[in-house]
């Protein structure tokens, strides 16, 4: 799996981070940073809830 963000789209509203932690970080500058491009597969099932739960879809995964 491969995560992409439209930054576009990306309110930076940290909703991703308190699912994903370590794929996920909005950091002190207020923009978000995927840490892990491609996560482990262990860690799909909450890349995908935070994907599902992003307020503006701005999350998309690859397969």
């Amino acid at each position: 799996m491969r995560v992409n963000v439209d930054f576009d789209l990306c309110e930076s509203n940290a909703v991703c981070m308190g699912i994903a932690p370590e794929v996920f970080e909005v950091r002190e500058d207020d923009y978000l940073y995927v840490l892990q491009e491609e996560p482990a597969e262990e860690q799909w099932a909450k890349v995908e809830e935070a994907a599902r739960m992003c307020p503006k879809q701005a999350i998309r995964l690859q397969r």
